[in-house]
């Protein structure tokens, strides 16, 4: 390379940049192969760039450069709903999330003094990857949810607290146990405070506690329990799981990390 420059400087050339020649390869970021790999999304969201590959032809880097910078697209994951919420619903979400947000904008509240807890079911086979419910979705399109279907596969009961540090208390339902108002209290919550009480009695008072607003949550019982302990309950608007850290991100993460496991003994 110096020597050809060396060369264009002897030839009294300020330009070291190559000659146009006809040679140069042609783009493929064609009109044609745009519209291609569209129609390969349209016909199956989930496609993944080695169907696009077997599909067009074209390599990953052009099918990457086409999604990317030409159709403006995005793979996000479809989330599992129960409920949409209603228009009323949704205006409580907004006047909650303003409302904590302030709190934190004026100290009142901080990420370290929350404790976020919830159930979930573990299932003891195999389980899905996530990722097998990944769509392209355009520029200012929303991710699909998908609806939760009941399973039959034997399962798990666990009750999981954590704050934004470590866990808090991992509980594990008996076969055949209902949680309701009393069995939350006395085998989760008496447990969440006596290990807040390990930190200091002078101490408990900052706490709050997030959890949905299931009816074993939101019961006056629960809600006695909590105030006299002095724990503050963060308000949960209707319907929004993405709004319960153990939803949005923890129990997913679990199972995600449990899917190699094969044999039913090994979570049982």
């Amino acid at each position: 390379m110096v020597r050809k420059w060396a060369q264009r400087f002897r030839e009294e050339r300020e330009d070291v940049s190559s000659d146009p020649r006809s040679g140069r390869p042609i783009s493929v970021l064609t009109d044609g192969n745009v519209e291609r790999v569209r129609q390969v999304i349209k016909d199956d969201p989930h496609s993944t760039y080695d169907d696009i590959t077997v599909e067009t032809g074209l390599s990953r880097g052009t099918i990457e450069r086409i999604i990317h910078d030409c159709l403006k697209m995005r793979k996000v994951t479809s989330r599992w709903v129960v409920h949409q919420p209603t228009d009323e619903q949704k205006q409580e979400r907004f006047r909650i999330c303003r409302q904590n947000l302030e709190k934190f904008r004026n100290g009142t509240c901080r990420l370290c003094d929350i404790i976020t807890g919830n159930e979930t079911w573990i299932y003891h086979g195999q389980i899905d990857r996530k990722s097998s419910n990944s769509t392209w979705v355009g520029e200012n399109e929303s991710p699909r949810t998908v609806v939760h279907q009941h399973r039959s596969e034997p399962r798990t009961r666990f009750c999981l607290f954590f704050k934004s540090t470590d866990p808090v208390i991992i509980h594990k339902v008996d076969e055949g146990k209902t949680i309701d108002h009393n069995y939350y209290i006395e085998n989760c919550l008496i447990s969440v405070i006596n290990e807040i009480r390990k930190k200091g009695k002078s101490l408990r008072t900052k706490y709050k506690l997030l959890h949905d607003n299931g009816p074993s949550h939101t019961h006056r019982d629960v809600v006695k329990y909590l105030t006299e302990e002095g724990i503050e309950i963060i308000p949960h608007p209707p319907h929004s799981p993405d709004l319960a850290p153990c939803d949005s991100w923890l129990n997913d993460y679990i199972k995600r990390n449990l899917a190699d496991h094969t044999k039913e003994e090994s979570l049982a």
